[in-house]
């Protein structure tokens, strides 16, 4: 059997996503990380400290310097684009955080980059690899038809005003729904043809956050099914977990209920009532473990061996497109076609 090398990565982004990269990277035994490339300098040297990666001023520098064969990018949402055409251009394969970008345009020149420099790209939809999800999957078949859906990913008001810096340069939709978006059209295998959406405004744009409060997105299916789409960040931070997350689909002959508000552990101390969130990223003995490393595991083994993810980036580009037409909606009040693939 041939040894493949390890694969070489570089993280360019150095905040949230880009340290919970470089802690399951570095866990990997396949993987190591090589460069490290972020807007803010001081993060870079910090994060490159951890990993013993060598610092490049920008991204460009690390992906043609040599040190890399794939790049996780972890940057705000809006600036996803750029780092992957630039990344497909020197050949380099691409993990990006989700969402994949957040216009049609930047979908459609990354997918071209993509495509056109035959490199593995993967977005970070992780949520394919949660058990319960994977499992409403393999189920799918004992529902018969798809007829509705619901999925709501609703945040504590920490996350927009505390946990990233950049909430006005992105909506609760496209930092909440797109996970869902993804995740309903894979258990419908469907996509969406035609959206409605409608947005809030007022709670964060009183503390000086020019974004929606809250988002809700009708959305209907090419075979005639249809899903709500809800996402809010405006939840008090007494809340008991971070993120309320709960998606319910109904067929002709059955439905599933996913429920993860509560994940199997419960802590009461004098500082407060919580629920420790464990399913997407926990820390085992000292390993970390969880859907967030096992979809960062996947991209891994197949940018090693050439396969095709799990997720492709025509899919994501679809994410994009829904959420594109939500957000255009939500400011005409019209309902809005999602913009096809070229071609279609």
């Amino acid at each position: 059997m041939t040894h493949l090398p390890k694969l070489r990565i570089g993280i360019v982004g150095a905040g949230i996503m880009g340290r919970g990269h470089a802690e399951v990277l570095a866990a990997h035994p396949d993987a190591e990380i090589t460069a490290v490339a972020s807007r803010t300098p001081a993060g870079a040297e910090a994060l490159a400290g951890t990993v013993g990666a060598t610092v490049y001023a920008d991204y460009q520098d690390l992906l043609v310097s040599g040190e890399v064969d794939a790049v996780s990018i972890t940057t705000p949402d809006h600036l996803h684009a750029d780092v992957m055409v630039a990344a497909a251009d020197a050949g380099v394969h691409i993990l990006v955080e989700k969402p994949f970008t957040t216009t049609v345009a930047d979908a459609d020149r990354a997918l071209a980059a993509i495509r056109r420099a035959g490199v593995v790209a993967m977005c970070l939809f992780n949520h394919r690899w949660v058990p319960a999800y994977a499992q409403a999957k393999d189920q799918m078949h004992l529902l018969g038809d798809p007829v509705v859906g619901y999925a709501r990913k609703n945040d504590t008001i920490y996350v927009p005003t505390e946990m990233i810096g950049w909430a006005d340069k992105t909506t609760s939709a496209w930092f909440l729904s797109s996970h869902d978006i993804d995740l309903v059209t894979w258990l419908f295998d469907d996509e969406v043809v035609e959206v409605f959406a409608t947005a809030r405004y007022g709670k964060l744009r009183d503390r000086g956050i020019d974004t929606p409060d809250a988002m809700q997105i009708q959305a209907r299916f090419s075979r005639g099914a249809v899903a709500t789409f809800e996402s809010a960040w405006i939840y008090p931070n007494t809340f008991p977990t971070m993120v309320d997350s709960y998606v319910t689909v109904v067929g002709e002959d059955g439905v599933i209920q996913l429920d993860r508000q509560r994940e199997n552990i419960q802590l009461a101390t004098d500082a407060g009532y919580k629920y420790p969130r464990n399913m997407l990223q926990r820390v085992v003995h000292g390993i970390p473990g969880g859907a967030y490393r096992e979809a960062i595991d996947h991209f891994v083994e197949c940018a090693r061996t050439g396969d095709q993810p799990l997720i492709t980036a025509e899919s994501s580009r679809h994410v994009t497109a829904v959420l594109a037409a939500a957000h255009e909606s939500a400011t005409t009040g019209a309902p809005v076609r999602v913009t096809p693939p070229a071609g279609r």
